[in-house]
């Protein structure tokens, strides 16, 4: 069991005793609670004994029996049962087990409440198993000296992935690779060596909004402590964290219930790790951390939390975490975004880094002025976007799409201010020798290192481009034409009307009667203007037409409408000219470039009467156009590749056709 994937397969096994009694559903409800019992007594079995003498001794004392519990075990938590799993016997399985579980301390029993597992519990006793599979995990050694924390939490996720759909349902969707873990880990942690290492013993906080089983802290607490030889006095992670899920934040709490604070060893991280949905209800409304990281849901709808994010958008605005326009309810995680930017630490109190795993949508999703694009506004022009890597595909285990890492700052050094760095890195993957799911490329530790310098050397080249931030920035104007039409009764208009919404409306005996009238004047051209006065005199001369209102008028001018570029302009009662909906389009202009000089150059050799609307302004700077911003990598990234000579292809057809003809020879012989 020298890898996490074949320990998590002899885990696995177990559920061979489980076929027949429960559905393959039920199985990771059993496998991953007992996994994790198994995991916690492990580590208590060194200090079982003397916890065991302590609690009979001290059993009536006034003293708190839990700090001296937690002292002699060296964690935060202890079970205080005078059975294990290999003692519980084979006649009172269950009523043995359950008083073992509840025998732990408060927090470590809460994690198979969340499992609901007495009621598990329960029907394995009915069904004969619950001995079996007790003594089957009293078998597996999972103390951390012989599974480390990062095995063990591969195993968790492996476990997870194999019962993702009954444990917690398309868990597997979006869980994040340890490879794409550690990459962004670095990203975020690697910059600030120099400052560990300038200050011996420094206290940071990292914090995850979608926490899951807690990759992420528990590989950011392990970057520092590989570290340990760099430095007089080791610096120190304190984790935080929130899961929707209760059955993952389980996990997450077991796992942090094993990692200690070297300066405060009693300290009992699992506190630190909330249960709820970080976009509604925040746990930690008003904590502030070092660094944040995260890999919310792609493409998740956001409609269960639509009320709350709703309300704190309206009644807060950008005093809360969600100041710009909001994006569509079918994609949440641009709301992630503006929530980690709201958990970075203030500026001047050191400021925070933030590093945030995303598909490919938030880079362009939205029109200028919509949700996605303000959000991007938002963040280019506060100047908190450092940069963006471009991450292979097929490095995800349920979904082969392109994802990104973005990186954030609210206090970037001097020579990245106003700058965006992206990282095209693509084509720096190793292939894995057997797929897992629709993973079938990891991100290897030589990638993560030539990653990380592009990152850190912050220059341009081939897979590293810098810009300015407004770079990508536009103004979408809108750009009008004038109305050249008149009126031509035909029969196709006559055709056309019948499908007018107006038209619709009128009774049947209104309608013989316009027909009647529109065929007296059949091919005859008039002008624009000239429909309403001629309207509205027939329906004065004649009262069975009904009244004639501008719904009507407009599908007459619809239906009739014939345009000819030959005409003067149609100009309404105020002498104004009258734009052609028809034609009406839109230019995005880079922003910085001026509106007159790219019609001139862009618009009008195309379009001579072609103007812009200057009504049509953005709503925060009131200036023509409105403001978007999209990211396009493939824009900045993308190498012409010149087609293939014409004779070289020739001579490939010609060589495989005499290949086919020299088989074809051989057969027929």
């Amino acid at each position: 069991m020298s890898t996490n994937t074949s320990l998590a397969d002899f885990i696995w096994k177990n559920a061979d005793d489980l076929w027949g009694n429960f559905k393959h559903v039920d199985f990771g409800k059993i496998i991953l609670p007992f996994t994790l019992l198994r995991r916690l007594e492990c580590v208590l079995e060194p200090t079982r004994d003397q916890v065991r003498e302590t609690v009979k001794n001290m059993k009536d004392s006034p003293i708190d029996l839990g700090v001296i519990l937690r002292t002699q075990t060296g964690y935060p938590f202890y079970n205080t049962s005078n059975y294990d799993l290999r003692s519980l016997g084979a006649t009172r399985t269950r009523q043995n087990l359950e008083d073992y579980i509840a025998s732990f301390s408060d927090n470590a029993r809460v994690i198979f409440e969340q499992f609901d597992f007495a009621n598990t519990l329960a029907r394995m006793d009915k069904a004969g198993v619950l001995y079996k599979i007790c003594q089957n995990f009293a078998a597996i050694d999972l103390h951390p000296d012989a599974v480390p924390e990062r095995v063990m939490s591969n195993v968790y996720e492996h476990l997870i992935r194999r019962f993702g759909a009954e444990v917690n349902e398309a868990a597997e969707d979006f869980m994040t690779p340890r490879d794409v873990v550690h990459l962004a880990i670095e990203l975020l942690l690697d910059p600030d060596d120099q400052m560990f290492i300038d200050n011996p013993g420094l206290i940071r906080t990292l914090y995850d909004p979608t926490c899951g089983t807690g990759g992420f802290l528990s590989d950011g607490m392990e970057h520092v402590n590989a570290l340990r030889d760099r430095y007089s006095i080791a610096p120190v992670i304190v984790p935080y964290g929130q899961e929707l899920e209760p059955e993952t934040h389980a996990v997450c709490l077991a796992s942090m219930l094993l990692k200690t604070v070297e300066s405060d060893p009693g300290r009992d991280l699992s506190k630190n790790i909330k249960l709820g949905s970080t976009l509604s209800d925040d746990k930690l409304t008003s904590d502030k951390f070092h660094y944040c990281v995260s890999n919310p849901p792609f493409g998740k709808k956001w409609e269960q939390d639509q009320t709350a994010v709703v309300r704190e958008h309206q009644e807060k605005g950008f005093e809360g975490r969600f100041g710009p326009k909001l994006p569509r309810v079918s994609d949440g995680s641009m709301l992630f975004l503006l929530h980690l930017l709201s958990k970075l630490e203030a500026p001047e109190r050191g400021g925070g880094r933030a590093a945030i795993v995303l598909s490919g949508s938030p880079l362009f999703n939205g029109n200028a002025g919509q949700g996605e694009s303000e959000i991007r506004r938002y963040l280019l022009e506060e100047d908190v976007v450092e940069a963006i890597i471009a991450l292979p595909t097929e490095i995800f285990f349920r979904t082969g799409i392109g994802t990104y890492i973005w990186l954030l700052s609210n206090k970037k050094p001097v020579h990245r201010k106003g700058k965006v760095q992206l990282i095209d890195a693509t084509a720096l993957f190793e292939p894995l020798r057997k797929s897992e799911g629709n993973k079938r490329r990891r991100v290897g530790d030589d990638q993560i290192r030539q990653i990380v310098q592009m990152y850190s050397d912050f220059a341009p080249m081939k897979e590293s481009r810098l810009f300015d931030s407004r770079d990508f920035g536009y103004r979408r104007v809108k750009v009008l034409r004038p109305l050249r039409k008149k009126i031509v009764i035909s029969a196709e208009g006559l055709a056309a009307l019948a499908d007018e919404t107006a038209w619709g409306k009128l009774t049947p005996d209104q309608q013989i009667g316009w027909t009647a009238r529109l065929k007296e004047m059949m091919g005859d051209a008039q002008a624009w203007g000239w429909v309403d006065p001629w309207a509205k005199n027939a329906a004065k001369r004649d009262a069975g037409l009904g009244k004639v209102n501008a719904a009507l008028i407009k599908a007459f001018q619809k239906a009739f409408g014939v345009r000819d570029p030959e005409l003067d302009p149609v100009l309404d009662k105020k002498g104004e000219v009258i734009p052609d909906d028809d034609l009406m389009d839109f230019e995005n202009i880079p922003l910085g470039t001026d509106i007159r000089d790219y019609m001139a150059q862009e618009v009008l050799p195309h379009a001579h009467d072609a103007y812009v609307d200057e009504e049509f302004r953005d709503e925060y700077d009131g200036q023509v156009g409105i403001v978007g911003y999209e990211i396009n990598f493939n824009r900045y990234f993308y190498e012409y590749q010149p087609p293939r000579d014409l004779e070289d292809i020739d001579a490939e057809l010609k060589a495989v056709e005499a290949e086919i003809a020299a088989v074809l020879a051989e057969v027929t012989e």
